[in-house]
């Protein structure tokens, strides 16, 4: 077997609305809305959202809002980035600084959405 990539990943959420003001409103990631189900697109990638209590089987074992922690890569420079989200009310955790990610050296920050996931915004 060899696996080629990650197609998509679910985030349990308390809230489908908070959560596409998070990713769309102020990160802009294009919605895409297939019968009831909800998701953000990320570049070939997609995040789906499932509202807590109101999810699809089969599913996680515990699915738990706020128990994510990813990485999505950013084309800007992080610094230009923490200056617009901070405008936009967001608070930034940490950075930019140095880490590593899958192909090398990144600068990064960290913020947290709306359910307390850790969402780190990078580049190479």
């Amino acid at each position: 077997m060899q696996i080629e990539k990650i197609d998509h990943f679910v985030l349990t959420v308390k809230s489908i609305e908070a959560s596409l003001h998070f990713y769309h409103d102020l990160l802009g990631l294009p919605v895409i809305q297939s019968q009831s189900r909800v998701a953000v697109r990320v570049g070939d990638e997609k995040i789906n959202l499932h509202e807590q209590a109101h999810d699809f089987d089969p599913k996680a074992t515990v699915p738990t809002p706020g128990s994510a922690d990813f990485c999505l890569v950013v084309r800007e420079p992080v610094a230009d980035l923490k200056k617009q989200l901070e405008n936009q009310g967001l608070t930034i955790l940490e950075g930019p600084e140095k880490k590593h990610g899958a192909q090398g050296p990144i600068d990064s920050i960290y913020l947290r959405d709306p359910d307390q996931n850790l969402v780190e915004l990078a580049n190479y």
